[in-house]
């Protein structure tokens, strides 16, 4: 992975460098603070001994750095899945397109009051991402945990629960 993303960002720059007036070889990238901007902390001094300075700009929302890019404020963003940036793009307009795959983050069910996920109460309230592509991978995961059951929907969204036993509330 990390060889992966120094080659992008050394293409990258080469091809922001090559356009460049002043021939810098300053590759700007957003990224969310955590695992994006701590893995681009690793990849710098690389990039630094092929003479590339990486500049990385920290985001605490999946919006803004999708704009600043499509914008031209950003020459990259490393931060989302190829899912999200094609939902993003038909939403906002946009035009931004993968350079190279990243990770996909874990996802799981989490309280500080429920140690398993059997002991949660009728009309409980569970909490979902508000981007299309991970809220439907929050429905899938309580599907695959037998808490309720969905249509066959690509895209899934609280109007495609099918079956809610325990009468579960969602908040986005």
């Amino acid at each position: 992975m990390k060889k992966l993303l120094l080659t992008s960002l050394v293409a990258l720059g080469l091809s922001v460098s090559a356009n460049a007036a002043d021939k810098s070889k300053t590759i700007i990238v957003g990224a969310t603070p955590i695992p994006h901007a701590e893995i681009l902390e690793v990849v710098k001094p690389i990039l630094a001994k092929d003479g590339y300075t990486l500049e990385i700009k920290e985001f605490n929302d999946y919006t803004t750095p999708n704009l600043a890019t499509e914008d031209g404020d950003l020459d990259a963003n490393f931060f989302q899945h190829i899912p999200y940036l094609e939902e993003f793009n038909k939403n906002k307009g946009t035009h931004l397109v993968k350079t190279v795959g990243v990770h996909l983050e874990p996802m799981g069910v989490y309280s500080k009051k429920i140690k398993d996920i059997k002991d949660l109460k009728d009309g409980s309230t569970v909490s979902i991402p508000n981007d299309p592509t991970n809220e439907s991978r929050a429905l899938d995961i309580l599907a695959n945990a037998g808490l309720i059951k969905l249509n066959d929907n690509p895209l899934k969204t609280p109007l495609d629960i099918v079956d809610n036993p325990k009468k579960l509330k969602f908040e986005e």
